[in-house]
């Protein structure tokens, strides 16, 4: 199961989700209680100046809930394929 989380309003993910044709489930946090629990929340220098926002990153759960890789810093491009193959390597 994929699921993709983030502090937008369900309304702007809604918008996201349709443009883009998503095959999954987004999910709202916009109180970022989840975001802290997870421990994405740090610190980022944006226009020079430092603020606190969201490092977008991949959690790998596995059937038992428990976490079996984190992908940091993560960059759109490329990164469904870089996801995929760490799924295949791992179930060898």
């Amino acid at each position: 199961m994929v699921l993709g989380i983030s502090a937008d309003p369900p309304r702007t993910q809604k918008k996201f989700e349709e443009k883009y044709d998503l095959p999954y489930t987004l999910l709202s946090d916009e109180d970022k209680k989840i975001c802290e629990a997870y421990g994405v929340i740090k610190e980022k220098n944006m226009y020079g100046k430092t603020v606190k926002g969201i490092a977008r990153t991949t959690f790998v759960i596995g059937s038992d809930g428990k976490i079996i890789h984190i992908f940091e810093n993560v960059k759109p491009e490329g990164h469904a394929e870089e996801v995929l193959a760490y799924l295949k390597s791992a179930n060898q």
